[in-house]
């Protein structure tokens, strides 16, 4: 039998890191000694006040029944009240915070809430390829704007053709950014809301790498910006700052209409998150920093062994301020993908091509700090040793 899938699913591209997942296990076993860098997840554990918290609400039988599909209000509370402390934006608990099975699973879902088919949402390019994802899958045309190493990784919404600025019903923004680390300032944030007002957009910001900086750097949030709440929402997560991907466990907070309007979906979608696993992210929130900042001093210490690496090789990178990862341009004579094919038939090393993050990403690789720090080393030194000097 054979049975036709929906269009909607035809038009999705594959997923680019399950095709790395695939490409490690088929080196895996052919007996390949394989390090990869292609995958951001952090290595180190979930700290154990969390997963403490965890085990004492799991034995707790009024956890194990259905959850609120919007999530329990006291882990909304503990959202605000972390957004408060963090940022000073002051949120209503009840109406501009949503609890989400991990903040892609929200970002997925967001563009069903306001896209119908044939409509426009921009979307940045190199990018997270959710933002276009859920897009598709709602029916809409994505419109790519261009993230230039000349504008810091910044869209020029000036660029943007009024025509398609009229069409499109949302955006995607994405600071600290992956792939590229870059960061954006409050007054990047204030353009955005400026080009929301005029063109009636919504902004959806991805702010999962928030807390992953360095050297004194703290990233702002889109809602510390004035008319920000009135023109979108912004997603995160405890994915990244408490080593928590696996948990699945994040937010949407920002505009009450929108933020409604994706609960009523997720209301038909889901039954919500397990809530001893909400308490648990709620151990993490109101934890003390220093647990993020421990992790974050790691990822300062390989960020500088594989910046410092590469550049003893000829690359002339600056060291990302944010997120776990490294953005470089491929060396002269290379694609993404010719580059990368070479990385690991002679270094036995992992790295994403750019082109999987978008079109623009042509011409550049991306490579994860989520992995053991001498293991990273010898990462560099496999990569030295059997590349030796480039030349751009």
């Amino acid at each position: 039998m054979r049975f036709e899938q929906a269009q909607r699913v035809k038009n999705l591209p594959p997923y680019l890191f399950a095709r790395i997942e695939r490409l490690i296990e088929e080196k895996k076993a052919a007996g390949i000694d394989i390090i990869s860098l292609g995958i951001g997840d952090p290595d180190q554990p979930t700290p154990d006040h969390i997963i403490e918290e965890l085990i004492k609400e799991a034995r707790n039988p009024a956890n194990h029944q259905y959850p609120s599909s919007v999530g329990m209000l006291s882990y909304r509370q503990t959202v605000a009240n972390w957004y408060a402390g963090r940022f000073g934006v002051q949120l209503d608990p009840k109406t501009e915070v949503v609890t989400l099975i991990g903040s892609k699973e929200g970002i997925a879902h967001i563009s069903w809430c306001y896209l119908n088919p044939g409509d426009t949402v921009l979307v940045p390019d190199p990018g997270y390829p959710v933002y276009a994802g859920g897009a598709i899958l709602a029916g809409a045309e994505p419109y790519y704007m261009p993230l230039k190493a000349e504008r810091g990784y910044l869209p020029d919404l000036a660029t943007i053709p009024t025509e398609v600025a009229r069409r499109a019903k949302m955006m995607f923004i994405n600071y600290p950014n992956n792939p590229t680390g870059a960061v954006a300032s409050e007054s990047f944030f204030a353009e955005v809301v400026a080009f929301a007002r005029e063109f009636n957009v919504l902004v959806c910001h991805d702010a999962a790498y928030s807390e992953v900086a360095f050297d004194g750097y703290r990233p702002p949030s889109f809602l510390q910006v004035p008319g920000a709440r009135e023109v979108g929402i912004e997603f995160s997560s405890v994915s990244k700052p408490f080593n928590m991907t696996g948990w699945r466990i994040g937010w949407a907070a920002g505009c009450a209409e929108v933020i409604e309007a994706l609960g009523r979906l997720k209301s038909n979608l889901d039954s919500g998150q397990f809530q001893a696993i909400q308490y648990a992210a709620m151990a993490g929130l109101n934890g003390p920093r220093e647990v993020i900042d421990r992790v974050n001093a790691l990822y300062r210490e390989r960020r500088d062994i594989l910046v410092d690496g590469l550049n003893s090789l000829g690359w002339k990178l600056e060291k990302p301020k944010a997120t776990f990862y490294v953005w470089a341009p491929v060396p002269a004579g290379h694609t993404s993908e010719s580059f990368t094919e070479l990385v690991l038939e002679k270094a036995g090393v992992v790295i994403t091509p750019g082109t999987g993050y978008g079109a623009n990403g042509a011409g550049y690789f991306r490579m994860s700090l989520t992995v053991d720090t001498a293991r990273l080393k010898e990462a560099v030194e496999r990569i030295k040793k059997n590349l030796g000097p480039v030349r751009f």
